[in-house]
This record gives C-alpha cells, structure tokens and sequence, in this order.
C-alpha cells in the first residue's frame, strides 16, 4: 500500500487556520494566535510530534476543562533571582514565554533569573525559549517533566519521564547554538507520529511491559521509553524530575499526569526557567565571538568516511526551517484531522480543504 501524499501548505496560512479552531472553542485572537504560532513553528523545525498534530489533544483537554482557560500564570513567591510561578494548567505556550521573559529581566538585574513553575501544561519545544534567552545575552536554560514513561536500569516499571532539556548559547553565528533533547532514546511524540502515519519503528526506541524489544509504535505507547545512553540518560531524566518539582512546589514522578490520558485529568508537569546573564560575567561580546569560533572549528572539522557535513546542536532544527521556505509539509492522517475538527467546530477550513482535495485528486491521477 502506497503512503499518502503529504499535503503542503503555507504557513502562515496553516496559523490562521489553526487560529481559527482556537477561537472556535472559544480563546481570544491573541491567545489563538500565540497557541496556533507556537505549534506550527515546531512544523516548520522539522519537530512534528510538537506541531499542529497536537490541535485535537488541545482542544479536547480544553473542552474538558483540564486545560484552563488562563492567559498568564499567577507569582506565587518572588525572591529577586528566584520566582515560583503558578501556571493554573494554562496553554503552556502562554506560560512559557511569559516565564522567560521574567528570567531573562531577573537575570539582567542580578545577574541570573530562574523561574520554576507548577501547574503547567505542554508547552511545545523547549529550545524556543532557551533561544528566546540568546536574544537578550544570556544563556538559556529549559526543563520540564513530564510522567514516567523509562524504566530505572535494570527495573521493569516506568519510573520517571522521558525529561527534555534545553540550552542555548549567544554566539554571533547566525546559525542557533541549541541542545534539545529529550532524555529518552526517542521522544514519545515521535512514536505517536509513527503511530499516526503507519510507520514503524527502530528497536533502540523503546521496550513492551515485559522489557523486550518492539517496532511496533502502539506497543511502544502501552510498554515503556529507553533511555538516552542507558544510565546516564536516566540519571539526568530523574534529576531534571525533581529541580522542576520540587523547586516549584509542583508534581513530580507518578504525580504528573498522562498528556494522552484522562482529558479531564489535567497534565500537571513542571517546568523550569533559567537565564544567565553574559555581562555579569564577562565580556558579550567576545563570549558571542569565542562561542561561534568553536561551532564554526566544528563545523568544518575533519569528516570520517562518509560522513557529507558536521553538524552542531540545533543546526538540523535551524536549515529545516530555512529550507521550509515558509511551507508546511502535513502528513495526510494529520490534515484529515484538523479538517474533521473544522467540520465539528463549524469552522473555515480554507485553504487546507482546496489543497487536500487537490493532492487526493492527483494521487488519484497517478494511479
């Protein structure tokens, strides 16, 4: 069986649709806006598991009231470089900037800002906000929990989640000097997208319930993740866990709820902001000069075998959305998708129908 064609479509024209559902299920212009901006950004990064496949999960969480109807979070304590911040299970690509945005002014008064967080809700990609950080010359930092979903070596139990990271580095490269990873061998987004599409995939990924391999998306999803470099990639997953629980005052471990779960239940995960300030430590300037030299001593080092081009974090993230060109590519089970929630919402699905309809006309001539 042949695989659908994927559906292209411009991206600002995929935010305003986007946009459009938002506001159907009843958020403001702004909000839908910020929300539809956020998610078709990781699109466009290359980062789909993050992108507008999420609308249905939103906007079911959100019909179900697990997702509040907030527009900022609420400080709850505030100690000059270290503030602690309720989300009240707000859309996390509201929270999010707003908390960074504190960071980063703490850090510009004292030095370094952090921000922990609780009550929070999936907030997309954390390197949008580390590099959010850049922009203002400081190093960004990015944490956030999520529910267990690895095992500890050697255990057979999820015990902790598969917890992203993110770090970004000033340098006067145009290229982002970004790590963001996921503590898992594979982020679960990227196995419910295999899911979605038909796809299998690698056996390095994840584990069933009984610890044995899998390639298959659905018994990855019902069994558990595999660490990024076996313990390691736990340790660091179970430390992240506790700085942005417990440091919020929020949920940690079993405690953070299933985002694919109960869409009354709310998520509840943890977030963590940090922004240190380059000035008060030395000099930006030659920090940012210093930072791009070694990317660029990277960047064009010697290659083994075979090997085309050397890569540095963040860079595969950063040509993908340079060669998107401004289009999104939508796998066809994810464009069914927002038009069966445009149809229920009552709502425009120009232009996303007409193209549709114009790939599915010319698959049909192919054959």
């Amino acid at each position: 069986m042949a695989a659908a064609i994927p559906i292209i479509i411009a991206a600002n024209e995929l935010i305003a649709f986007v946009g459009r559902l938002f506001v159907a299920a009843g958020l403001s212009q702004a909000t839908a806006r910020t929300i539809a901006e956020g998610l078709v950004e990781a699109d466009l990064d290359g980062v789909p598991s993050h992108g507008v496949m999420l609308v249905d999960l939103y906007l079911d969480r959100l019909r179900h009231g697990s997702i509040s109807s907030c527009e900022s979070a609420e400080i709850i304590s505030d100690h000059g470089c270290a503030v602690v911040m309720n989300a009240r299970h707000a859309f996390g690509h509201l929270t999010g900037p707003e908390s960074m945005n504190i960071a980063i002014a703490r850090a510009k008064q004292y030095g370094a800002g952090i921000v922990a967080v609780r009550h929070g809700f999936h907030f997309g990609t954390a390197r949008r906000y580390a590099v959010k950080a850049t922009d203002e010359g400081c190093i960004g930092i990015v944490m956030c929990n999520t529910r267990p979903l690895m095992p500890a070596p050697g255990g057979a139990e999820r015990v902790v989640g598969n917890n992203p990271i993110a770090i970004a580095i000033p340098s006067d490269s145009i290229i982002p000097l970004v790590l963001d990873m996921a503590t898992s061998e594979a982020a679960m987004g990227k196995i419910r997208m295999a899911d979605k599409t038909g796809q299998t995939i690698p056996a390095s990924w994840a584990v069933r319930n009984d610890g044995s391999p899998t390639t298959a998306p659905r018994e990855a999803i019902a069994g558990m993740l595999l660490p990024a470099a076996g313990p390691k990639g736990f340790g660091l997953a179970l430390m992240i866990d506790l700085m942005c629980g417990l440091l919020s005052g929020g949920a940690i471990g079993q405690a953070v709820m299933p985002l694919y779960g109960d869409p009354k239940v709310p998520y509840d995960c943890s977030h963590l902001f940090m922004a240190i300030n380059i000035s008060h430590f030395c000099d930006p300037a030659s920090f940012r000069t210093q930072a791009g030299a070694a990317a660029e001593r990277i960047r064009h080092g010697r290659r083994a075998s075979g090997t085309a081009q050397l890569f540095l974090p963040g860079e595969p993230e950063w040509r993908r959305h340079q060669n998107a060109n401004g289009a999104v590519q939508l796998e066809r089970s994810v464009a069914d998708g927002l038009l069966k929630l445009a149809q229920e919402l009552e709502v425009s699905a120009e232009p996303l129908l007409t193209i549709s309809r114009k790939t599915e006309t010319s698959c049909q001539n192919v054959k």
